[in-house]
């Protein structure tokens, strides 16, 4: 899908900017560390700056953007460390939100979720990465709705923004791809069983793979150029 935009609504107008510019950050078409250039980006989402400066200011509440003095808006970059950090929690909330999901999920919200899971298989047959992440997100989300929790939906959300774009270059892989829809297909599996301790470790083993992935994308990406290569 793609972020350039022919017309935006008026109404909510920085909240329909904001999704849009979540899904540039999301998909890496804005890269890690890049400045948000008002201008372009005013030009590209055809809107004027004042809602986009609120727009800013949104992603910046949900992590995914930093107001830095003298610089104006970076897109955030996680290293290392923090992405361990990270993680390492996410791995807990995720795993807590399908263990109490599992218990409490009704009926309706369980064929939902398979009902999303159809179509993120169909996205994955078709390698439509971009549409495969907007619905595995949506099937996370609903997993953790149906846990009942309202505090653990407000942390959960909190740290979820800082991982977005590492979780969707983490699918870029295709055998660490399948493996994660492998990996789904337990979920469901264990949810229709209501089965709470088997959801809390296929979700923990889940986001610990992820962290994985993505660690290794940063340490390849960050080291030399191999010796001996053509001058």
């Amino acid at each position: 899908m793609s972020a350039d935009v022919i017309s935006i609504p008026r109404a909510a107008l920085h909240e329909q900017v904001a999704m849009r510019l979540r899904q540039m950050l999301v998909e890496g078409r804005i890269a890690p560390g890049a400045k948000l250039n008002e201008r372009e980006l005013a030009e590209r989402l055809q809107v004027s700056r004042t809602p986009l400066r609120e727009a800013i200011k949104m992603l910046a509440a949900e992590g995914l953007v930093e107001l830095l003095p003298n610089r104006g808006a970076v897109a955030v970059s996680l290293g290392e460390q923090d992405v361990m950090n990270t993680f390492e929690v996410m791995a807990g909330l995720e795993a807590l939100s399908g263990e109490l999901a599992a218990q409490r999920i009704t009926d309706s919200e369980l064929a939902e979720i398979k009902a999303m899971h159809f179509e993120m298989l169909a996205a994955y047959t078709r390698a439509d990465l971009s549409t495969y992440y907007r619905i595995n997100a949506r099937i996370h989300g609903a997993i953790n709705a149906a846990a009942r929790n309202p505090v653990l939906s407000a942390t959960y959300n909190q740290v979820n923004a800082r991982l977005q774009a590492l979780r969707f270059r983490s699918n870029q892989d295709g055998a660490k791809w399948k493996r994660a829809v492998k990996e789904h297909e337990q979920m469901i599996a264990a949810l229709a069983a209501r089965d709470a301790a088997t959801m809390r470790t296929v979700l923990l083993a889940h986001l610990q793979n992820k962290r994985d992935v993505v660690l290794e994308q940063l340490r390849r990406e960050g080291a030399p150029p191999a010796a001996g290569g053509r001058p």
